[in-house]
């Protein structure tokens, strides 16, 4: 089977490691490297760059208020240059509680990235740019990056909700340089309670956005997302874990054994992912055993 693409962070004091290990990702034919906003994802794209030849790689997502867009517009052509192509500029709005954290003011996320995508390529000097990825999740959004941007990468989805979304890019889906993506939470690991509690420890946080369990609601999730609104007021955590259910737990992030994985992962690209971008945990160690797991799981 074709492999998927791997989600890669530059988790402070492991930064050489990742990048021996983007090599190694390289080595081993996976699809793609793709970064979260964890850390500073340009710089570990830039070291991604140096230290890989052929793999297609990018920020899955970067805010686009952390920096001024003059910034932005120089490395993304730098990076763009030295790797000859092959970055992806994944850029989103994140989400309030970071928009607070960092004191940064911000308008209607719509109008501040066409803003931004229009501001971006118009700064001059710079060289060619690369193309440009929205972070996507409710369907405006996602009509935006047909309109604008040269692909759309989802992040948590539902796969169920995956052909209505592909959908809503209308002819553009099939276009062979427009990227379609999804980083899926995955836990490869026999003991499948303990890989689902996993899950739910991570995506506590995306519960508690409004704008996630909005779509989640949309995608079907209605009893869920009301149970776990009500243990948010309470702030009972395991009640909003108790909440997530297996049904939706399936529906959005890969665990189990090898096979299942593996199934799964077709199961997305069947779905109208083109580029499923798995974001490993494990039941059974750090990031580093989760990413061995991961490599073991799609061995040729």
């Amino acid at each position: 089977m074709d492999k998927p693409a791997v989600s890669l962070a530059a988790v402070p004091g492991r930064r050489h490691k990742i990048l021996e290990i983007a090599s190694e990702v390289e080595a081993r034919g996976f699809d793609g490297i793709f970064c979260p906003s964890l850390g500073d994802a340009l710089a570990l794209c830039v070291g991604i760059a140096l230290r890989t030849e052929r793999i297609t790689f990018g920020t899955s997502i970067t805010p686009i208020y952390t920096r001024h867009v003059v910034d932005f517009a120089q490395q993304a052509a730098f990076l763009h240059e030295i790797s000859n192509g092959r970055f992806r500029f994944g850029i989103g709005v994140s989400h309030g509680p970071v928009h607070q954290r960092l004191g940064v003011e911000v308008g209607k996320p719509l109008s501040d990235i066409r803003r931004f995508v229009d501001e971006l390529s118009q700064v001059p000097r710079v060289g060619d740019l690369p193309p440009v990825t929205l972070a996507a999740l409710r369907d405006r959004m996602t009509a935006l990056s047909a309109e604008i941007a040269s692909g759309a990468v989802w992040a948590n989805a539902a796969r169920s909700r995956m052909p209505h979304s592909v959908s809503v890019l209308g002819s553009r889906a099939q276009d062979d340089d427009f990227f379609v993506g999804n980083m899926i939470p995955t836990v490869v690991s026999d003991d499948i309670e303990a890989a689902k509690m996993v899950h739910r420890r991570t995506l506590t946080g995306y519960v508690a956005l409004p704008n996630y369990r909005n779509y989640w609601r949309s995608a079907g999730y209605e009893e869920e997302m009301s149970a776990i609104e009500a243990a948010l007021e309470t702030g009972d955590q395991d009640a909003v874990r108790s909440a997530m259910s297996d049904r939706w737990l399936s529906d959005c992030t890969l665990f189990g054994p090898v096979s299942a994985v593996r199934e799964g992962v077709e199961a997305w690209r069947e779905a109208g992912v083109k580029t499923p971008i798995l974001v490993p945990s494990s039941a059974a160690g750090n990031q580093l055993k989760a990413l061995e797991e991961v490599f073991e799981a799609f061995a040729d």
